[in-house]
C-alpha cells in the first residue's frame, strides 16, 4: 500500500510540471502586451522598453519557460506584472478561500448523491428512482453561470434569507456552495445507483439476504460498502473539476478565492498571475486524482496489482 502510494505520488510530478508546460505555452498566446497595461499605449518606447527588459519579457520565449520551471522549483512564480507582489503569495491567499467553497460544494453533492442513489437503486423502477434520475438529468444540465443567479434571486433578494455575495460566515457559503455542489451531485447520483445496482445482484448480497439480514443492512454494510470505488474515482476526478469550476461561480458571488483571481490576472492581461491560478488549479486536478486513486486501492486491495 505504501508503494502504490509513493508511486502515484512521484507519477504526480511529472503530470503538474506536464500541465505547467502547457500553461506556460497557453499564457503566452493570449492577445494582449501586459506592458500595455501597466504603462499604457501612449507610454514612449524608451519606458516601455525599459519595463519589457525589466519583467524578462525581452528575453526568447525558450530562456522564459526555462526561467519558470527554475522558479517553479523553488516555490518562486514571479511576480505581478500589476501589483509587484509576489504570485506565489497572492495565490497562497486565495487557496483558503477557494479550499472551503470547494469543500462545501463537495459536502453539498455527498450529502445528496449518497442517499438519492442508494434509495433509488433500493427501489428501482418507483417514483423514487425516477426522481432520483430525473434529478441527475436536471442538475446535470443547468450550468452554475445559471443557476448562480437564479439562486440569488430567490434567496438572497425575494426571500433575503442569505447573502448575496462576498465571503463570511456559514451564510456567505450556502449559495456558492449549492451552485458548486447541485452539478456534481447529479453525476454522483447517477453513479451511485449505478454501483448499488450492480452490487445488489451479487452473489453475496443474496447470500446475506438468505441468512435473514435485513435490507437497509445489506444495502448499508454490503452493497454500499463494495459500490464506493467507482463512485471515490469519480469523486476524485470531479473534486477537480470543482476546482475548475470555481472560476465561475467565484465571479457571480465575488467570492474572494483562486477562481476570482485567474479573472483577475485574464482582464489584467497579468501573466505570471494568471500562470499561478492554473497551475494551483491542475496541481489541485491532479493531486485530487492521486488521493481517489490510494482511498481506492485502500478499500479495494485487487486493484492494487492491477496498479
Amino acid at each position: 500500500m505504501t508503494r502504490l502510494a509513493l508511486r502515484r505520488l512521484a507519477l504526480a510530478i511529472p503530470t503538474i510540471v506536464a500541465a505547467a508546460t502547457l500553461v506556460f505555452l497557453l499564457v503566452h498566446v493570449v492577445p494582449g502586451d501586459p506592458v500595455d497595461v501597466m504603462l499604457g499605449e501612449s507610454a514612449a518606447p524608451a519606458d516601455r522598453a525599459a519595463l519589457r527588459q525589466a519583467l524578462g519579457l525581452d528575453r526568447p520565449l525558450v530562456a522564459q519557460y526555462g526561467a519558470f520551471l527554475a522558479g517553479l522549483a523553488t516555490g518562486d512564480l514571479g511576480r505581478s506584472v500589476v501589483s509587484g507582489e509576489p504570485v506565489a503569495r497572492l495565490v497562497a491567499a486565495r487557496i483558503p478561500a477557494t479550499v472551503e467553497l470547494t469543500l462545501g460544494a463537495l459536502a453539498v453533492a455527498i450529502a445528496i448523491a449518497l442517499p438519492l442513489g442508494v434509495l433509488a437503486a433500493a427501489r428501482p423502477g418507483t417514483w423514487i428512482d425516477r426522481g432520483a434520475v430525473a434529478f441527475a438529468l436536471l442538475g446535470a444540465a443547468m450550468p452554475s453561470f445559471w443557476l448562480g443567479p437564479l439562486l440569488i434571486i430567490a434567496f438572497a433578494i425575494e426571500l433575503q434569507i442569505l447573502p448575496v455575495s462576498g465571503r463570511g460566515g456559514l451564510a456567505h457559503l450556502v449559495l456558492p456552495a449549492c451552485t458548486l455542489g447541485v452539478g456534481m451531485a447529479a453525476i454522483l447520483t447517477r453513479m451511485t445507483r449505478a454501483s448499488v445496482l450492480e452490487c445488489v445482484g451479487e452473489d453475496y448480497v443474496r447470500t446475506a439476504r438468505a441468512k435473514g439480514v435485513g435490507r437497509v443492512r445489506v444495502l448499508a454494510r454490503h452493497a454500499l460498502a463494495n459500490a464506493l470505488a467507482p463512485v471515490i474515482t469519480i469523486l476524485g476526478l470531479q473534486f477537480g473539476a470543482l476546482l475548475a469550476g470555481t472560476v465561475i461561480t467565484e465571479t457571480i458571488f465575488a467570492w474572494p478565492g483562486v477562481g476570482r483571481l485567474t479573472v483577475e490576472g485574464i482582464q489584467a492581461r497579468d501573466y505570471p498571475v494568471l500562470q499561478g491560478c492554473i497551475l494551483a488549479i491542475a496541481a489541485g486536478f491532479v493531486l485530487a486524482s492521486t488521493l481517489a486513486d490510494i482511498v481506492n486501492a485502500a478499500l479495494d486491495p485487487r486493484t492494487r496489482e492491477a496498479r
